[in-house]
C-alpha cells in the first residue's frame, strides 16, 4: 500500500473465505478437512471438493506475485480532483487528474507550466489531494 506517500508492506487476502490447500486426498485426509471447525462448505458437492488443475494454480500464483509486486495507493482518486505534486522535478506544483492507471500504478495530471496546461505521468506516491 501507500500511504502519505510511503510505500507501506500490508497483508491482503486474495481469496476471502477460501483457503487453498495441497493435499493427497484419501478418506482420511478428507474426514479431517471436512470435521475442520468452522469450515461451512467446499467447492463441489458435499461428498468431494473439486480439485484445482495444474494450470489454475499457476495463474493464481502468478496473479498473487503480480498483485503483490503494485503497491496501491492508499486513497482513491478520481479523474477531474485536484491534486498537489508531492515529490520529483514538479514538486509543490497543482494540478487537475486527467487519467488513473491502476494497473501501472500511475496517474496523468495537467499542470500550468509557464502558463500552459501540461500532462505529466506520476506515480501515486507523488500525488496528494488537496
Amino acid at each position: 500500500e501507500i500511504k502519505r506517500g510511503k510505500k507501506k508492506i500490508s497483508t491482503r487476502m486474495f481469496f476471502p473465505g477460501y483457503v487453498l490447500i495441497e493435499m493427497a486426498m484419501n478418506e482420511k485426509v478428507w474426514y479431517v478437512v471436512k470435521e475442520t471447525p468452522r469450515i461451512t462448505g467446499f467447492l463441489g458437492d458435499a461428498h468431494m471438493p473439486v480439485p484445482l488443475g495444474i494450470d489454475e494454480v499457476r495463474r493464481i500464483k502468478e496473479q498473487m506475485v503480480g498483485v503483490a509486486d503494485k503497491p496501491r495507493p492508499k486513497h482513491s482518486y478520481n479523474v477531474g480532483e485536484p491534486v498537489r505534486v508531492t515529490e520529483g522535478p514538479f514538486a509543490n506544483f497543482s494540478g487537475v487528474l486527467e487519467e488513473v492507471n491502476m494497473e501501472r500504478g500511475k496517474v496523468k495530471v495537467m499542470v500550468s507550466i509557464f502558463g500552459r496546461s501540461t500532462p505529466v505521468e506520476l506515480e501515486f506516491s507523488q500525488i496528494e489531494k488537496i
